[in-house]
């Protein structure tokens, strides 16, 4: 390991890296999603990634990976949003003026609970999940769409699947 790649590891060289980077990229992150509560959460998860990585990245191209890291964070962001938003749509409307309160209060609280346990999977685990459950695509789409082997694929839905019945089962 050469000396520039383990300074970033120093706290005094990181907090110094933070300090003369942190407004860009919140300008960046502000930028990029126009909301500037979610630009904060998305620069420190990037600034968490970095430290979490600092034996892995050149000190030189720190700040590459640091507007790297925001951009991604931010497109995942709005992926997951979408992958969300297309959840709520396909849920299918239904008569509620025929159903009991009793019914409609249950149902309201089984969606909030499956919207949690959703929550609460990993990032790989819940795109797979809504990619093959709500959009309908086969394993194989799925490995081709995130570029990862089929077997990585059924692994992530496995443990989706299993995260799911342990959170849902006393419903």
């Amino acid at each position: 390991m050469d000396k520039n790649t383990s300074n970033l590891c120093e706290d005094a060289q990181f907090n110094a890296f933070y300090l003369k980077h942190i407004q860009a990229a919140s300008n960046f992150a502000y930028y990029k999603c126009g909301d500037s509560d979610n630009a904060l959460d998305i620069v420190q998860d990037a600034f968490s990634k970095i430290w979490e990585n600092c034996s892995k990245i050149e000190f030189e191209k720190a700040k590459t990976y640091l507007f790297t890291t925001v951009n991604n964070l931010f497109l995942n962001k709005v992926k997951h949003e979408k992958v969300v938003l297309e959840y709520a749509k396909a849920t299918p409307y239904i008569d509620q003026t025929n159903q009991n309160p009793e019914y409609l209060l249950e149902e309201e609280q089984f969606k909030q609970k499956l919207q949690q346990a959703i929550a609460l999977l990993t990032d790989a685990q819940r795109e797979v999940f809504l990619l093959n459950r709500i959009e309908g695509k086969k394993y194989r789409e799925i490995a081709e769409l995130l570029d990862i082997s089929q077997k990585a694929v059924e692994k992530r839905m496995s443990g989706a699947l299993k995260t799911l019945r342990e959170k849902i089962e006393n419903i």
